[in-house]
């Protein structure tokens, strides 16, 4: 029997895992060359992954919710099964491994092939325990198929297969004393899901998923693994400690930009495009830089012990979004190239695309310089921690009416504060304040945003990517 093993690719620079979050195939389907098998999570979005070859559906490896390490299997396809093409001239019996003595299809997108070979090993869980007389898992090549269409281990107690189930539910199970062998999933393929569970419980809100009890103390404490975008982001903010980072704050009154994006609202040259608070002051910030060298450049540790600081050729704009699954940072190529109206649409794509968790490895990488608007959470000030290899980020706070000083008196204005932290080897403190200072007077007056322009790099060539 010919088949292959699809072994999980490397989704991105760096990236050495994914979370397995939705199968789109099982056991015995057929499958054709592209077509979408899984739905997997890396540590900043969510990819889905198409079929190397067509074939039927032999095994899968892992089970939804599953982190798997990149070069361990995902799915073995058999190839001269029903519904699958007609193998190659050769022997009928051979195995063909993916990434081994194969040349493997380069997926658009998911960069080299791992340099490893063989299989990882993969952390044994407590109820992975081998059935007692059965042969090791290792023996096999592979874990054992369930009838569900995905390789399981067995229970604890050596009496067969673990039902099929996540993480979470498993944790919720055992938090209501429920054993999964006496609950029937109403799931896809038979997986028990937390509703299940629930149903199964006479006190479903006895404790929060995920919370586990001490017996020692009889303290309750909530234990959630770091893995995805959380892991992700803290190790950028341990990188981004390496640099020496200053900060500067500025209270400006914005009532006159507050009035022009009224005015936008409705005027035939926005198009219908609605224009927001941070898309003005993103044009604004872009409209500055080419006056600013310092805020668009970046050091570079060089092997022999030196450094560099190069300074790039277009601005690609950060963008701070938080989702449901932690704060990401986008960016939009060559946003100084965009008009105002043109900026706003790509900001509103960015926000709705990384919140859908659908943002592409290279969009977050590679920024020039990052904003994050606190002010929609209400909050009036903060000090943003540098995105790693970017020179800058601006916060931008909360507008509100507050008295202010006006034409001699005291008037309700519309007032807020902006911080810009900066990577004090690149930037110095003159020059972040002096960049804030103008920022802040573009904003108080946006006429004086004619007043720039005339350094700024031209448009991108068509093909070219920024750097």
């Amino acid at each position: 029997m010919a088949t292959r093993e699809f072994k999980l690719p490397d989704l991105g620079e760096g990236l050495t895992e994914s979370e397995v979050v939705e199968w789109r195939v099982a056991v015995g389907d057929a499958v054709e060359l592209n077509q979408v098998i899984a739905e997997v999570e890396t540590a900043k979005a969510l990819v889905e992954l198409p079929s190397p070859c067509a074939g039927v559906v032999r095994v899968l490896h892992a089970e939804e919710g599953q982190t798997v390490e990149v070069g361990e299997p995902l799915v073995t396809f058999d190839l001269s099964g029903p519904g699958a093409p007609e193998p190659a001239p050769g022997p009928e019996s051979s195995t063909v491994s993916a990434g081994e003595d194969s040349p493997e299809p380069n997926l658009v997108g998911y960069g080299a092939r791992p340099a490893r070979t063989g299989r990882p090993a993969r952390r044994r869980r407590r109820d992975d325990a081998p059935v007692a007389g059965s042969a090791p898992a290792a023996t096999t090549g592979a874990p054992a198929a369930s009838a569900n269409g995905v390789a399981s281990a067995t229970s604890s107690d050596g009496h067969g297969e673990r039902p099929r189930s996540t993480p979470v539910v498993r944790a919720l199970a055992r938090q209501h004393g429920i054993d999964l062998a006496t609950v029937t999933g109403t799931g896809p393929h038979g997986r028990i899901t937390r509703e299940d569970v629930e149903s199964a419980s006479s006190d479903a809100t006895a404790a929060p998923v995920g919370t586990t009890t001490v017996a020692a103390t009889g303290t309750s404490e909530e234990r959630t693994p770091v893995r995805g975008v959380r892991r992700r982001t803290a190790a950028a903010m341990v990188a981004s400690a390496a640099a020496p980072q200053a900060s500067v704050f500025l209270t400006v009154d914005v009532t006159a930009s507050m009035e022009l994006l009224a005015r936008l609202k409705t005027h035939p040259m926005a198009g219908g495009q609605r224009i927001t608070v941070l898309a003005l002051v993103a044009r604004a910030v872009l409209a500055l830089l080419p006056q600013h060298p310092s805020l668009t450049s970046r050091w570079v540790d060089l092997p022999d012990g030196e450094a560099e600081i190069v300074r790039s050729a277009h601005v690609n704009l950060g963008i701070a979004v938080a989702t449901d699954r932690g704060l990401v940072v986008p960016h939009v190529p060559a946003a100084d190239t965009l008009s105002l109206t043109g900026l706003a649409a790509a900001l509103t794509d960015l926000t709705a695309t990384a919140r859908a968790g659908r943002t592409t490895p290279e969009r977050l990488m590679n920024g020039t310089l990052t904003i994050t608007n606190i002010g929609v959470f209400g909050v009036d000030s903060g000090t943003p921690i540098l995105n790693p290899g970017e020179p800058a980020i601006l916060g931008l706070g909360q507008m509100a009416r507050r008295p202010w000083e006006h034409d001699g008196e005291v008037a309700l204005r519309q007032v807020t504060t902006l911080s810009l932290t900066f990577d004090h080897r690149v930037v110095d403190g003159e020059q972040g304040a002096r960049f804030l200072a103008e920022l802040g007077a573009v904003l108080a007056d946006p006429a004086l945003a004619l007043l720039l322009g005339g350094d700024a790099p031209g448009p991108v060539p068509e093909g070219e990517e920024p750097a």
